[in-house]
């Protein structure tokens, strides 16, 4: 298949990148490396640095005629969408239309979309959380994601464009960067490689932190490329079914940091505590047996093991 992927020289998009052409597709990456890396575009792919924004854009389609769009350039940042939410709705609402209007336009057989199942479901009764649930989106950038799922099943009745949804949860891995959902992981391992304090932000009935479902980017690969064939017209929950409190998370990075590194300071053993900031959910964890059943997927990598392998190649990058 040729496929094209917004967002492929950023963190997800990359390694999505990666797992398509090691399957042996045809790749096309867009990417205007606002928070991406030219350096993480395989250099099988075709690289164009463009804005998804941008009419461009609707000419590349034009003559390269892709049969899948995946599209995970976004805004992602839930602080910032909070912050400055014109912009949040002009990068994840107007972008996505823009790639709307070309792929039904030029026959694009396909849309993978990347919603966020750790942001729109909200603050909800139903803990771990499924697809039955009806999203609550309490951020900007929750409301331009289940804002965008609609577009795509419009367009779906409006000109018959299939469209396969994924619903995130907080992805992590080898090229995250501290900008977006669970850029934490990030942040808490340059903290530590640096010998800064980190910190843990929290609501004030909890002090171990908020909790969240931490997916490793190489499960969330698999997922990719399974979609290109399965689950037309849907939306599954993609995570790891594990809720994980802040505090666990930064003790399993610490102790995987000490088992990496001699010497490490008693002082950042602990972090230091924060209140929750706007947009922040006090909990979030996904029920995955929807993409089990129908998609044949399941989540390979425990927390313990994803964290060593992301914090290994964060060591061998600064050496």
């Amino acid at each position: 298949m040729k496929i094209l992927v917004t967002g492929g020289a950023g963190f997800i998009g990359s390694n999505v990148v990666d797992g398509y052409i090691k399957a042996g597709h045809d790749v096309l990456v867009v990417d205007n490396l606002y928070t991406g890396k030219r350096s993480n575009v395989n250099p099988d792919a075709r690289f164009y640095e463009m804005d998804i924004r941008s009419p461009e854009v609707a000419e590349l389609i034009k003559r390269e005629r892709p049969d899948v769009l995946n599209h995970h350039a976004a805004q992602m940042s839930v602080p910032d969408s909070v912050s400055d939410p014109v912009l949040d709705a002009d990068i994840n609402i107007k972008g996505l239309l823009n790639l709307l209007e070309s792929a039904a336009k030029y026959e694009v057989k396909k849309v993978i979309f990347i919603s966020s199942g750790g942001a729109i479901y909200g603050e909800t009764s139903e803990y771990p959380t499924s697809e039955a649930c009806n999203p609550n989106p309490l951020s900007p950038y929750a409301v331009s994601k289940y804002s965008s799922e609609h577009y795509l099943a419009y367009y779906r009745h409006q000109y018959g464009l299939d469209y396969t949804i994924l619903r995130y949860a907080n992805i992590y891995g080898p090229r995250q960067i501290r900008h977006g959902e669970a850029g934490v992981v990030a942040i808490f391992m340059e903290n530590l490689l640096e010998g800064r304090p980190s910190i843990l932000n929290r609501f004030p009935e909890d002090e171990e932190g908020m909790v969240r479902d931490y997916c490793y980017v190489g499960d969330a690969v698999k997922a990719n490329l399974i979609v290109l064939t399965k689950g037309s017209g849907d939306f599954f929950n993609i995570g790891s079914s594990v809720g994980t409190k802040t505090m666990v998370l930064y003790q399993t990075i610490f102790k995987a940091f000490k088992e990496l590194r001699s010497g490490v300071s008693r002082d950042l053993a602990v972090p230091k505590m924060e209140m929750a900031r706007p947009g922040d959910l006090t909990r979030s964890c996904l029920v995955v047996e929807k993409a089990r059943r129908l998609l044949k997927w399941i989540p390979e990598t425990n927390l313990e093991t994803g964290i060593c392998n992301t914090l290994d190649w964060r060591i061998r990058r600064k050496a």
